[in-house]
């Protein structure tokens, strides 16, 4: 799953992004709420962790932009203690789930993967691009119905491509979702993956799924429309 986190307690930050990263998610950090208004309203996220006080833009303002926007990402709110009005307003605001403050990481690992499979009973869980599949909640890949083992870092390469098929992704944009680098850092670790994943999914007499468009990125081929799209 792929995560933004907006927090502006760096000490609480860091902890619980430290944590979700461990637990084999992928994490944007924002420690403002103008940062985070900017991330949660550009970029696609698997779901929001909103603290409701923030300097700049305050939860409750990101939280209603998403939604005015039919932004319907999901969305756990962070409370601190005596904040029950605040609360009560997130979740009129179209909030799935909260947390007071303290709270364990593992508490909210487990309210963010049951989100998750409350989004599997409408198959919101499961990405499918022609005969290879996804499941976001399991963590399991496979192609024409086999098993296909991933590391949690081919996965998220993975799936990242797959929410856009046909759409070509440049070397910057992969290194920022996947990686979090928001600079090239001058390495070929995006074609080293490639290059991975293609062993592992484009095996022999499957149609090759991930193409490469020289000079610019690479692509989820998407098998009812093998044309590129346009970039961006």
């Amino acid at each position: 799953m792929n995560i933004l986190l907006v927090e502006d307690e760096t000490e609480i930050g860091s902890l619980v992004s430290d944590g979700l990263v461990a637990e084999g998610f992928s994490v944007d950090y924002c420690e403002d709420g103008d940062a985070g208004m900017e991330h949660a309203t550009t970029k696609s996220y698997d779901a929001v962790v909103l603290d409701i006080m923030l300097p700049g833009k305050s939860g409750l303002e990101i939280l209603k932009k998403l939604r005015e926007g039919q932004n319907n990402v999901p969305v756990i709110i962070i409370t601190a203690r005596g904040e029950s009005e605040d609360r009560i307003e997130g979740l009129n605001l179209g909030a799935d789930d909260y947390l007071p403050k303290p709270f364990f990481v593992e508490e909210l690992v487990a309210r963010l993967r049951a989100i998750w499979r409350r989004s599997s009973d409408s198959g919101m869980s499961l990405l499918s691009v022609g005969t290879l599949t996804a499941n976001m909640m399991s963590r399991e890949v496979k192609r024409s119905g086999t098993s296909v083992e991933m590391t949690p870092k081919e996965f998220s390469l993975l799936t990242f491509l797959m929410r856009s098929p046909g759409r070509v992704l440049t070397r910057s944009q992969i290194l920022e979702q996947v990686w979090g680098y928001h600079f090239d850092p001058g390495t070929n670790l995006v074609d080293v993956y490639i290059r991975r994943l293609r062993t592992k999914i484009d095996t022999d007499g499957e149609i090759p799924l991930i193409g490469t468009l020289r000079g610019v990125g690479y692509r989820m081929v998407d098998p009812d429309n093998p044309e590129p799209s346009k970039e961006g």
